[in-house]
């Protein structure tokens, strides 16, 4: 019997066949070199846009609407309201609205939000002399028909002068101003606290600091970690030892309900917080209506020292 053995053709070697393992190793470096090369575009888009956040931090922090820019023909609608001109340490000049109640229960001094002006806020103006307040509300430099531009320092500086500026009127009872801050003037507000006598804090909608802030809505960005703007009242609030109320609206899509949260536990004692349910971040007067102004009213009365009035300096 003779066993025949058939040959491979000439050339022809079982060892250089594409096997199935060797097609799976080169698909798997080219996945990894597809997936190195989306990482590597995803990290350079995070550096550019952090970049971009760095360089133009003051610009996505501030809002300012300058005059004429705003609704400034609405001031007449407020009683005996007062233009007022107001010069900072720093000698800048920034506007402010003075608004006078007879036999006012204290006196309001308003650091606003971030955007617009004072002639956005007319209306709350109005509601709070009304409810028996003197207001004095100011534009930080650089909005409205203020000087400068905004920074950090320099809105600290224009809520101390509002403050001394407030202190010097006749109609003020200097032992009764109370500071009022809503979300970033709640940071001015604090900041002046820790160096003027204030009577009491009222905090509306604001954090606990800027950097908290910036994780919230930029939560993929380091950009906290570059930031040059603190408004640190989180660090701040324990060296304010006066009363403080702060409300905030539980549907506040700006400045999350829990930074408020997380400010207010920093706060010493006495202190209150009022939620305001359903309220979003620039509605909550509205939402609240008469409990808003009364919870107000109701924590003036309760705090404000009504001995020994000191009206002017």
């Amino acid at each position: 019997m003779s066993i025949t053995r058939s040959r491979l053709p000439e050339g022809h070697n079982l060892s250089l066949r594409p096997s199935f393992r060797t097609f799976r190793v080169v698909e798997r470096r080219r996945v990894l070199i597809f997936a190195r090369q989306i990482l590597v575009a995803a990290i350079a888009a995070i550096l550019i846009w952090t970049v971009i956040a760095m360089l133009f931090e003051e610009k996505f922090i501030y809002f300012p609407t300058k005059y004429p820019g705003g609704i400034y023909d609405e001031a007449r609608f407020v009683p005996n309201l007062v233009d007022c001109w107001i010069t900072t340490e720093d000698s800048v000049r920034i506007h402010a609205w003075f608004a006078p109640s007879e036999s006012a229960h204290a006196t309001l001094v308003i650091s606003h939000g971030n955007a617009g002006n004072i002639s956005h806020r007319i209306d709350i103006i109005k509601r709070l002399q009304r409810t028996g307040f003197n207001v004095l509300m100011f534009d930080y430099r650089g909005y409205g028909k203020s000087e400068g531009s905004p920074s950090e320092s320099g809105i600290y500086k224009d809520g101390r002068a509002a403050f001394d500026y407030a202190r010097s009127l006749r109609e003020v009872d200097s032992s009764r101003i109370i500071l009022w801050g809503t979300s970033l003037g709640g940071a001015v507000a604090v900041d002046v606290a820790t160096q003027r006598p204030a009577a009491a804090m009222i905090l509306e909608s604001t954090f606990s600091s800027a950097i908290d802030v910036a994780k919230t809505v930029y939560p993929y960005l380091p950009v906290h970690l570059l930031m040059q703007t603190r408004l640190n009242s989180f660090d701040k609030i324990p060296r304010v030892h006066i009363p403080v109320f702060m409300m905030h609206g539980d549907r506040d899509s700006v400045i999350p309900f829990e930074l408020g949260k997380k400010l207010y536990e920093n706060v010493n004692a006495p202190k209150e917080f009022y939620v305001i349910r359903g309220a979003d971040h620039n509605d909550t007067y509205l939402v609240g209506g008469d409990e808003y102004l009364q919870r107000v009213k109701g924590f003036v009365t309760r705090v404000a020292n009504p001995r020994n009035p000191q009206k002017g300096r």
